[in-house]
């Protein structure tokens, strides 16, 4: 069921790059000297309004939802053998005595 989802995923991504694709012309005149030397020499900003609601993708919420309980998973075992080396180390540390 996985490539379902794959193909899923390049149909989109070739559906934005097909927009993409549209909505930038494709051969612009170069700028002549003169047109260069009318232009200001600090481009304007424009607000990107809707900034936040471009990168947010709800979708990919649900999507990693597992990763803090591993992440937690991970720090415990991690924590433990830490715990394990350093009192092996201190009863071998004995034994040597």
């Amino acid at each position: 069921m996985g490539k379902k989802s794959r193909r899923k995923a390049k149909l989109r991504a070739a559906a934005r790059m097909a927009q993409s694709a549209q909505a930038q012309p494709v051969n612009q005149p170069k700028p002549m000297p003169a047109q260069l030397a009318s232009k200001p020499a600090v481009a304007e900003i424009k607000p990107a309004a809707a900034t936040l609601q471009q990168t947010y993708r709800p979708s990919q919420a649900g999507k990693y939802q597992y990763v803090p309980a591993e992440l937690r998973q991970i720090a415990i075992i991690a924590g433990s053998l830490f715990v394990i080396l350093i009192v092996l180390a201190i009863i071998l540390q004995g034994l040597k005595v």
